[in-house]
């Protein structure tokens, strides 16, 4: 029976020092989070550095590539002849 509770007082031990691991994590963290500016500071800074340079997986261009392919977006020539939904 002595084995037995030395056990369990092993595993509450355990447990305890890991809850103290725990809660001193989360005080460590919410220091750093008190040192931090606000999100809304960043986010701001942020779109102001994305917004003033091009995206890179866009292609960059100054007027149609094929101005063919235009009369595909433009709306009919007469529009009473058109069916389509779109408007």
């Amino acid at each position: 029976m002595n084995q037995i509770d030395a056990r369990g007082k092993h595993r509450i031990y355990a447990e305890l020092k890991r809850l103290e691991q725990d809660a001193s994590l989360m005080q460590a963290e919410m220091e750093q989070l008190g040192k931090m500016e606000p999100a809304s500071a960043v986010c701001k800074e942020l779109l102001a550095h994305v917004q003033t340079r091009p995206d890179p997986l866009l292609l960059v261009t100054n007027g149609p590539l094929h101005p063919s392919w235009d009369r595909w977006f433009e709306g009919p020539e007469d529009s009473r002849s058109c069916r389509c939904s779109i408007t």
